[in-house]
């Protein structure tokens, strides 16, 4: 997806920024059809995978900086490059600056590549975002290059910001769709450094905060507090969530399962409530956890997806 608020950041921090992103390609691929990444004078972030094609799309997206017509390379992994990958990638790489920010329509950045007028198989996939709110993927098509402009799909509330809690955003922020808001008691809970994808609130009564989350949010709690961490599961149970995780041991969720019955949640709903969050396989580590959780999210990401496709 196109990650314009990425873009638009990256520009200001360091200037002309190259976008290279996986148009196409034939047979195996190091990355899907839409991986980008950015490229600057000084740096580079994201990625479009590959080692040896990644190396040589930055060198060339460095020196086409001060362009300003898009470039269309087609790279073939084994041949070339020595990749073990065997297919041909076509890359797209852009330079935009603070003027020349694109433009997008319904949800989607659409733009020619040789100056050819816009076909008609592109004007129907606008008319399907415009009518019906429907996305196209990522594609190159007759010429001109389509992708979906990246929003957030999951609204992900951590709460906490201990050594738990940073973990967890040091791993979930980078993921493409996830908007993050970590909460906490004070800013001095917080690093110096926060993701440009996080909103982070501060409230000295955090469990106030649960009526601002939306309906459909997911939640972590790693709070310093049992009590707060009780507090929270209760007013979530009442305010109601997407998922909902919680840090603990065994003895810790029986005990929060016990009280939470006391305060008049039924047993099927406070088992909507996942505890200890995790992988237990994978150790206590703060970066265990949070690694166990990531998978976790993903899963259930793939999965939803999966389910969409089939019922469609």
């Amino acid at each position: 997806m196109f990650d314009l608020t990425s873009l638009r950041a990256t520009i200001a921090a360091h200037g002309p920024t190259a976008r290279v992103v996986i148009a196409a390609h034939d047979g195996s691929s190091p990355r899907e059809v839409g991986a980008s990444m950015l490229v600057w004078a000084t740096g580079q972030s994201g990625t479009i995978g590959g080692g040896a094609l990644e190396h040589e799309a930055t060198i060339r997206a460095r020196a086409h900086l001060a362009a300003t017509r898009p470039m269309l390379t087609r790279e073939a992994l084994g041949p070339k490059l020595g990749q073990c990958c065997g297919g041909a990638v076509t890359l797209l790489t852009e330079v935009f600056t603070e003027t020349t920010l694109p433009e997008t329509e319904a949800g989607v950045f659409v733009r020619p590549i040789d100056g050819r007028p816009m076909p008609l198989s592109v004007k129907r996939l606008l008319a399907k975002a415009r009518g019906e709110g429907l996305l196209p993927r990522p594609v190159l098509l007759q010429g001109w290059m389509v992708e979906p402009v990246s929003r957030p799909d999951r609204h992900l509330w951590i709460w906490g910001a201990g050594h738990v809690g940073r973990a967890l955003v040091d791993v979930m922020a980078p993921l493409p769709g996830v908007a993050i808001t970590w909460v906490d008691t004070a800013p001095d809970r917080f690093p110096e450094a926060i993701p440009d994808s996080v909103i982070v609130r501060v409230d000295h009564d955090p469990a106030q905060a649960v009526t601002l989350a939306p309906k459909d949010a997911e939640h972590l709690i790693v709070t310093f507090s049992h009590a707060l961490d009780l507090d929270l599961c209760h007013r979530l149970l009442t305010h109601g969530f997407a998922q909902c995780g919680l840090i603990g041991s065994a003895t810790k969720w029986a005990r929060f399962r016990s009280r939470l019955s006391a305060l008049g949640h039924s047993p099927a709903a406070i088992a909507c409530i996942d505890c200890p969050i995790g992988d237990p396989a994978l150790g206590k580590h703060p970066q265990a956890i949070a690694v166990g959780v990531a998978t976790a999210f993903l899963r259930q990401r793939t999965e939803r997806a999966s389910r969409q496709e089939n019922a469609g």
